[in-house]
C-alpha cells in the first residue's frame, strides 16, 4: 500500500471524529492550535502535513496516533509467494 491510501485513510478517521464530536473543522483547529486551512489538508489526506499537525488533532480529539501491524497479507505481499 503506498502512503497516500494511509494518509487518505487517516485523514477520513480524523473528519469522522471531529464530525462525531459535533466540532467545525475551525473549532477544531481552535483547540489544536492549528489552522483550519491545515485541519482541511490532514482532512484530505495530503502529504505535507508535518506530522505534528497530526499529533495535535489527535490530541485535540482525545485520540492518540498509534502504529499497528497489519493482521492480514497485502495483494503485492500474497503477489510475492507465487
Amino acid at each position: 500500500m503506498d502512503q497516500s491510501f494511509h494518509l487518505q485513510k487517516l485523514g477520513q478517521t480524523f473528519k469522522a471524529m471531529r464530525t462525531s464530536r459535533g466540532l467545525t473543522q475551525e473549532a477544531l483547529a481552535r483547540l489544536a492550535g492549528v489552522t483550519r486551512l491545515k485541519v482541511i489538508a490532514i482532512e484530505a489526506g495530503r502529504s505535507s502535513v508535518a506530522i505534528e499537525s497530526h499529533a495535535r488533532l489527535a490530541g485535540a480529539l482525545g485520540a492518540e496516533l498509534t502504529l499497528l501491524p497489519r493482521t492480514r497479507p497485502t495483494l503485492d505481499e500474497l503477489k510475492d509467494f507465487q
